[in-house]
């Protein structure tokens, strides 16, 4: 146990002494989103609008490269009320920079399920995340993100061989604090 905690601070400690910048901020968004069932649904399948806010930390490893970790809630899943799917979720992307104002990042997403105790429902999915950014101000942005679902958010136990994986686009705004 101690040279685990020794090992994650000396991880710390060299990630921030290496970073060129780190930076905080607040997100918010809009989500469009939706489940994608394989064999395909029986029943009407709509789309649920929602939304997403959060925290992120972004560490610039150089001038055009940085690692961008999030903490964020989010209303997914779809129209029907025994279909929604609100998540805390945490992606983890590697940014690369085009010029002063374009960031574009891609990397995997953990999500831990915070609705109601639906049995039907897996405790803990993972995702894949890519994204675009657009700084309008040196703290202002405006965001744009697809999250695609590579686990079935469904109990196998209880659903028998019905499987679904969320599908969510989200279109957000945020500040670097």
């Amino acid at each position: 146990m101690k040279s685990l905690l020794l090992t994650l601070l000396f991880v710390a400690v060299t990630t921030v002494s290496f970073s060129q910048e780190v930076s905080y901020g607040v997100r918010a968004g809009l989500n469009i989103s939706n489940l994608d069932f394989d064999p395909d649904a029986t029943f009407t399948n709509q789309h649920r609008n929602g939304f997403a806010f959060g925290g992120f930390v972004d560490y610039g490893i150089s001038d055009n490269v940085s690692a961008y970790v999030e903490i964020q809630y989010s209303a997914e899943g779809a129209k029907a009320e025994d279909l929604r799917a609100d998540y805390i979720q945490m992606p983890i992307m590697a940014r690369f920079g085009i010029g002063e104002s374009f960031t574009f990042g891609i990397g995997p997403m953990l999500s831990l399920k915070t609705w109601k105790n639906r049995d039907a429902f897996e405790t803990l999915t993972f995702s894949g995340v890519g994204g675009a950014e657009y700084m309008i101000t040196d703290e202002l942005f405006i965001d744009a993100r697809v999250h695609y679902g590579f686990s079935n958010i469904l109990n196998q136990d209880v659903v028998g061989d019905l499987k679904a994986q969320n599908t969510t686009f989200q279109f957000g705004f945020g500040i670097k604090i």
